[in-house]
């Protein structure tokens, strides 16, 4: 899991970038063993400059076609790729069923990405994986993220048989604003 989803004061700016009431429903399985892991932190501490991935996304960074830049242009290729390492070399040794991850992150996004500098004036989105998550992907893991509300549901599900599935609930790409921007 994304440490930050777990409540934990690891983003850019030293919180816990939110609450994220669906996602903080697993830490209350005792049935459930939580991983909690912020690439980022892993590799740049926190606080930290905020990054996006530029030319692509984290499967390119992966296969060397796209960067990890700072917000000030610092490359931080190299650092975020270790961290993908180290989440896989986590999720292979603890043998994770399912990572729920932070969409929208350069490292944890695992369904829009943002394509080059989020403080841009015009802030463009991108389909697609950030690093750490297409590392997963990419090694036969199963990703979700935090806005995945009818995969959470299922899950919930499994979980409880005695939860009640939001049939009204959707995933991230199933939402309007996904299939307005993304088309």
């Amino acid at each position: 899991m994304s440490a930050c989803l777990s409540g934990i004061r690891c983003g850019y700016d030293g919180t816990a970038n939110g609450e994220y009431p669906a996602a903080l429903k697993l830490l209350e399985y005792d049935t459930v063993k939580i991983f909690n892991f912020c690439p980022e932190e892993f590799s740049f501490g926190s606080p930290r400059e905020m990054c996006d991935i530029y030319g692509g996304t984290g499967f390119d960074v992966l296969d060397g076609r796209a960067r990890v830049l700072t917000e000030s242009g610092v490359d931080w290729t190299e650092g975020m790729l270790r961290a993908s390492e180290k989440m896989l070399e986590i999720a292979r040794r603890e043998k994770i069923e399912l990572a729920l991850m932070m969409d929208i992150s350069a490292a944890c996004g695992s369904q829009v990405i943002y394509d080059g500098n989020r403080f841009a004036e015009n802030k463009v989105y991108r389909a697609g994986a950030g690093v750490c998550a297409a590392q997963l992907l990419r090694n036969g893991f199963n990703v979700i993220s935090q806005r995945d509300y009818a995969s959470l549901e299922i899950l919930y599900n499994k979980l409880d048989p005695a939860h009640v599935i939001d049939e009204t609930k959707t995933d991230h790409h199933e939402t309007d604003w996904y299939r307005s921007y993304f088309g």
